[in-house]
């Protein structure tokens, strides 16, 4: 075992959306028998039958696969372009054995396929969980606090130039990815996972203690490039604007002319109710932070359901009570800003529908009198 280097792989993040918050692997270099590969719990393919909705309701499959360190550092860093740090731990002759054991143990057929959760149980949780369960001692990380930024706010840190992906996720996150996490969970993240280990201190059961990390190594392509920033006109908040400018003059339109543009209507809660569609099947999805989503309120997929009768009643010029219950759910939205971070732009969208809801409101009752 003096000859066996185990090492944690930290890889920075990549262009695709899928590679943004980076990855992380166990290397193992046996000097002596000349053998240098790569533990990688970050295996999936994209062909899999349904990939997509099974990665939504938290139904994906991935699995642990092994390549030589040649091959990964040339797909990483050499085709992707990608910068890699790696931590040389300092482990004693008996923990390094445990872990090549239970490696494979875990790369037997039987046992290679994992359910992934993003937060829970991903590719950085799987190599951290194969080195801290094999080690004989207590892992601290001194300096540190159990109360930490929330996961929405971590991986906003790696998000913030992908806008639109930052709003899909936002959009599908709900309410319990705004809680504060643990260590163990912040974890989840490749770089969280590597400053951890960088102060990590092993304290055995003798009264002795160690560092975990041997020595750390910024090796090939090991600069983060900065990334210039999207234009500010094809952002989320420029698109919600552009449609609120549209929504705002109809309505004041509407409301000077004395005619019933319910055209709008149309096209306002059908994409409000194919949307909250979406939300509401997020309710049955394995993710733990998509079930409860106050932005339901918003992107409502009763909208669908009201779409006739209520569009009906507009062209008759009457009211249909629907746009009161619509108005009071956006306004309960609004509150929500006090216990959720929304989806950048939702708050605009939400003001433009309320405006929407008070035309209509409006414009039928002041027939009403009329009458």
């Amino acid at each position: 075992m003096d000859s066996v280097d185990i090492s944690l792989l930290t890889c920075g993040p990549g262009k695709k959306i899928y590679t943004l918050y980076g990855h992380t692997a166990i290397r193992i270099n046996d000097r002596v028998n000349n053998e240098d590969w790569v533990a990688n719990w970050g295996i999936f393919s994209f062909n899999q039958p349904f990939f997509v909705p099974r990665f939504v309701f938290g139904l994906t499959d991935y699995h642990m696969g092994v390549s030589s360190t040649e091959d990964f550092r040339e797909l990483y860093v050499e085709d992707e372009n990608r910068w890699l740090v790696e931590q040389r731990l300092n482990l004693t002759r008996k923990e390094k054995a445990q872990i090549l054991r239970a490696l494979a143990v875990n790369y037997q057929p039987e046992n290679r396929t994992y359910r992934y959760n993003y937060f829970y149980d991903d590719c950085t949780t799987r190599a951290r969980d194969m080195i801290l369960n094999n080690i004989d001692g207590i892992v601290g990380y001194p300096g540190t606090t159990e109360s930490n930024p929330s996961c929405r706010e971590y991986i906003h840190q790696w998000n913030g130039n992908h806008r639109w992906a930052r709003f899909g996720n936002d959009l599908l996150l709900g309410l319990k990815a705004d809680n504060e996490t643990s260590i163990a969970v912040r974890q989840f993240l490749p770089e969280n996972l590597r400053n951890d280990f960088s102060i990590a201190v092993v304290r055995s059961a003798d009264g002795t203690s160690r560092k975990l990390v041997a020595e750390e190594q910024k090796t090939d392509a090991a600069v983060k490039t900065t990334e210039v920033a999207p234009s500010p006109f094809t952002t989320p908040t420029a698109c919600f604007l552009v449609l609120a400018g549209i929504i705002l003059l109809v309505t004041i339109a509407e409301y000077i002319k004395k005619r019933n543009f319910w055209l709008l209507d149309v096209l306002l809660l059908l994409a409000d109710g194919l949307a909250g569609l979406i939300l509401f099947v997020m309710v049955f999805s394995q993710h733990p932070t998509v079930s409860l989503n106050l932005q339901i309120l918003l992107l409502n997929p009763l909208s669908l359901v009201f779409l006739y009768p209520a569009v009906s009643k507009s062209k008759r010029g009457e009211l249909h009570w629907f746009w009161i219950a619509f108005a009071c759910c956006i306004l309960l939205f609004l509150a929500g800003n006090l216990l959720q971070h929304y989806a950048e732009g939702m708050n605009i969208l939400a003001l433009s529908l309320l405006v929407r809801c008070w035309g209509n409101i409006e414009t039928k009752s002041l027939r009403r009198k009329k009458k």
